[in-house]
């Protein structure tokens, strides 16, 4: 009897130890699991790859498989930019300490105006330097050059377009550039641009109500009749009929 109650002692005592041996084991397994997850998540985000969609290096702009295809980088250069990129535009950006400027590989002068000067006043759009200055330095540097007048007079039905949409850019900026471009332009070419004013005045009128514009549009307006005389005037009242001319 007392036999019977050691061997069913034992067999309890190995049946408890055999359920704890079970549970340290499933804990151990447990902990090896967790562990190897840790380590998996810690070596997926420790290589190389990940670590470059994390932190990306500038030499990865350069390579196509790492080029977002809906990022910006992906975005077509606008016409300028790609002429400019190419050449197309003669002369390069000279940066000073103070002030940058235009170095032209030839004479400006001995340049042709078509399609140059059309391709300037197109830039004039841009928001990006280098393509902010060199559109704006180089269309007035070129109007500038002897014989300006005889070249730029019949490019402009071409160049209207241009000066418009830059007049009618939300940008402030770039309807500054464009508001300048017209008063050089008009310092050059005189009454001939009096046919073309009206394609124009439509977006100085609406710039009026901002405050910030009001005096460099009233200044612009003034040269466009003292270059244009009086049938600039009429055009201008036309349109603008709170122009107070400079005659008054």
């Amino acid at each position: 009897m007392q036999k019977s109650e050691c061997h069913g002692g034992v067999h309890l005592r190995n049946r408890k130890a055999g359920s704890c041996d079970q549970r340290t084991s499933s804990s151990i397994q447990i902990k090896h699991r967790t562990t190897v997850q840790k380590s998996n998540s810690s070596s997926s985000t420790s290589s190389p790859e990940t670590a470059r969609k994390l932190h990306p290096r500038p030499s990865d702009k350069l390579n196509p498989k790492t080029i977002n295809p809906f990022g910006e980088q992906s975005r077509a250069p606008s016409a300028f930019a790609a002429i400019y990129s190419k050449g197309g535009i003669p002369c390069r950006l000279v940066h000073g300490s103070v002030k940058h400027r235009l170095q032209w590989e030839c004479p400006p002068e001995n340049l042709p105006f078509d399609p140059l000067l059309i391709t300037l006043a197109e830039g004039l759009r841009e928001t990006k330097h280098p393509y902010t200055f060199v559109s704006k330095e180089g269309f007035r540097e070129l109007l500038l050059v002897q014989g300006a007048p005889e070249k730029a007079v019949p490019l402009l039905p071409r160049l209207i377009p241009a000066l418009k949409a830059a007049l009618v850019h939300l940008d402030d900026e770039v309807f500054a550039r464009g508001l300048n471009a017209l008063v050089q332009l008009s310092v050059v070419v005189g009454p001939s641009l009096n046919d073309h004013l009206k394609h124009l005045l439509t977006s100085l009128s609406k710039r009026l109500r901002d405050k910030k514009f009001k005096e460099p549009i009233t200044s612009a307006l003034q040269k466009l009749e003292q270059h244009g005389g009086n049938g600039s005037l009429i055009i201008i009242k036309s349109k603008i009929p709170t122009y107070c001319s400079i005659c008054c």
